[in-house]
């Protein structure tokens, strides 16, 4: 009872265990999941306010430009009526009305109207009656008119000038009248010029611009616009009273001055939401500014499209920052996977250390008892001689197991330049596409697949070798095998800011040998310089190739602090190096390389000169 009670509470506690440890990695989980959605929501909230804050100061850069468009084009007629106001011929017409002085009067207004690019220029006598227009020979002549319910015209008699915007209620078209009271020394009042400007050409130049502009009065209406359908309609809602007044003027006809509706968005100070006619609601960056030189109260207001903007500022940064986030979670996985992975092995060589100790331990006990008790049994012998084979056939065994671990190390090592020069490329080819660059791009996504063979080739070099095999030696340009090297150095080249410098003489070499086994010696030899010259001014590499008759030597060099004495005569010995986070391997298999294409590599240093790397191999006649 009491033995199936304990292992009853041994089961209990092991289940407890189990989900405890599940509650726990179910935690994490949660954790991280929960993390990962906050980092990528604060990531795109980041880059919508940076892009929102970068579209809201470029409105604001772009409204000078609409505003003085405007400026420019009421400054020009401005003028206009004070200068026929005292025009004797202007005078002398009006006040004789005679109609031949008029009939010439009206080609000379016709032909200032064109020649200043006026929509119309007329004479009101004191009464308000038009005696003369630049439009006399159409059929909407202004001609016999009577203005003297406009503004313009009462306020340019009381006052000398005046400005106003309405609409024409001949031509039905709007525009801003200047207007000036002709005087005479013996008569005031002899009569009103009035010149009125359409900004046609105006919102032509804004709608070239591809954004909402326009301009509002002192009541909010809006007057001269890019976007016709909001031309009359108000920024805010106008008093029953106060529109059936402006209605009564005329000054904007039978316009329903219907609120525009620019709705404030409340997450981002000055955006706006607007509909420019498609029936959909967009939104906008509000730029707004008073008119120099405008009418009283006139104020411009540039609306600068943000939505597809914005949202696609944030998508992509959420996008970027969720890779971001999934590729370092995956390799903290993988990191944690190999770690444990890594402790189970340590455990099982543990494991089997202590029963080979044991074992050996016994056997040797077993050979003493009987070397002691049966030295001359033959049978014993042989048993004990066959016992000894095997474990030499094992020991052999795993010596060559060994060398290919040490062999795949070194691959592997090789393996983290071409990586390197991969993700350098990758990085440019991504920059390139965010500046819309393609054909560079292209350039480095080429060089990637190019590098993604050499890796490739580099990993069927692991399989030759586990087969015992060799590839088929080929004459090779050394300066061809110099240029796959330097593709795969170039980027890590260029950020050390080493100056690399090569150099031919006797004409082209050529070797029998393997391409990508003897790019890997350059890139050893080169990259090992490259390190050497890390936080070092006038960092210089120096490769040269030498065609001798029967021999080729290619020798690399820096002007770097040199090899240390001490490691120069074990610099090709497995696991000896001077470098912090060397392995020790890449030296070693260099040397292993040329060495099976008949070569020898060599090193000579002077501490604090540099050191110098040498190829000496078999030439091919060219």
């Amino acid at each position: 009872m009491d033995i199936s009670a304990n292992g009853r509470a041994i089961e209990e506690r092991a289940r407890h265990s189990r989900l405890a440890a599940l509650s726990a990695r179910a935690a994490l989980l949660i954790g991280l999941v929960a993390t990962f959605v906050l980092v990528v929501l604060f990531c795109g909230e980041v880059a919508r306010r940076f892009t929102a804050e970068s579209i809201l100061a470029d409105a604001r850069a772009r409204l000078p430009s609409a505003a003085s468009a405007l400026r420019g084009e009421l400054e020009k007629q401005r003028a206009l009526p004070l200068i026929l106001k005292e025009d004797p011929t202007v005078m002398t017409a009006i006040a004789t009305r005679d109609p031949a002085q008029l009939g010439a009067l009206n080609e000379k207004l016709d032909r200032l109207a064109r020649a200043t690019r006026a929509a119309v220029i007329y004479i009101l006598d004191a009464s308000g009656t038009a005696l003369a227009a630049s439009n006399f020979r159409e059929p909407t002549s202004f001609v016999g008119s009577d203005y003297r319910f406009r503004d313009y015209y009462s306020a340019a008699l009381a006052n000398g000038t005046a400005e106003q915007y309405a609409l024409g209620t001949v031509s039905q078209r709007p525009g801003v009248y200047f207007s000036a009271r002709m005087d005479r020394s013996e008569q005031r009042g002899l009569g009103v010029v009035v010149v009125k400007v359409e900004l046609d050409a105006v919102e032509a130049d804004w709608q070239s611009g591809g954004q909402p502009v326009f301009v509002s009065d002192e009541r909010g209406i809006v007057l001269a616009t890019s976007v016709p359908a909001w031309r009359f309609r108000t920024l805010r809602p106008i008093a029953n009273a106060e529109a059936a007044e402006i209605r009564r003027s005329l000054q904007f006809g039978e316009a329903s001055l219907v609120p525009l509706r620019l709705e404030t968005d409340p997450a981002l100070d000055g955006f706006v939401s607007a509909d420019t006619g498609d029936g959909k609601a967009q939104r906008f960056a509000l730029a707004q500014a008073d008119v120099p030189a405008g009418l009283p109260g006139w104020r411009i207001h540039l609306l600068a499209p943000a939505g597809r903007e914005l949202s696609g500022a944030t998508n992509l940064a959420r996008l970027v920052a969720g890779l971001v986030l999934a590729i370092l979670l995956l390799a903290g996985f993988l990191l944690f996977r190999r770690g444990r992975l890594a402790r189970l092995q340590r455990k099982e060589k543990e494991r089997a250390a202590a029963e080979l100790e044991t074992r050996v331990i016994e056997r040797t006990m077993d050979l003493a008892s009987a070397n002691q008790r049966l030295t001359g049994e033959i049978a014993e012998r042989e048993k004990a001689e066959a016992r000894i084979a095997t474990l030499r056939d094992d020991l052999a065994q795993a010596n060559r197991l060994a060398t290919l671990g040490q062999v795949t190390a070194g691959v592997a090592h090789e393996i983290n330049q071409p990586l390197a020069a991969i993700r350098a490329y990758a990085e440019n080819a991504q920059l390139f596409l965010r500046r819309q660059d393609g054909n560079n791009a292209a350039q480095n996504l080429e060089r990637v697949v190019g590098l993604t063979d050499r890796i490739a080739s580099i990993t069927d070099t692991l399989r030759g070798f586990a087969r015992r095999g060799r590839s088929a030696l080929e004459p090779l340009s050394v300066e061809a095998i110099l240029d796959g090297a330097m593709l795969i150095l170039r980027s890590r080249i260029r950020e050390s800011g080493v100056e690399l410098e090569r150099r031919s003489v006797g004409g082209e070499a050529i070797i029998l040998g393997g391409r990508i086994r003897l790019e890997q010696v350059l890139v050893n030899l080169v990259r090992n310089a490259v390190e050497a010259l890390e936080g070092r001014e006038h960092g210089r590499i120096t490769v040269e190739t030498v065609n001798g008759v029967e021999e080729v030597t290619i020798a690399v060099s820096d002007n770097g602090p040199g090899v240390p004495p001490e490691i120069l005569p074990v610099l090709f010995t497995p696991f000896k190096t001077s470098k912090a986070q060397g392995t020790g391997l890449g030296l070693v298999i260099a040397s292993d390389i040329v060495s099976e294409l008949g070569g020898v590599l060599s090193a000579t240093s002077r501490p604090g000169e540099g050191a110098c790397f040498t190829i000496r191999l078999p030439g091919v006649p060219v």
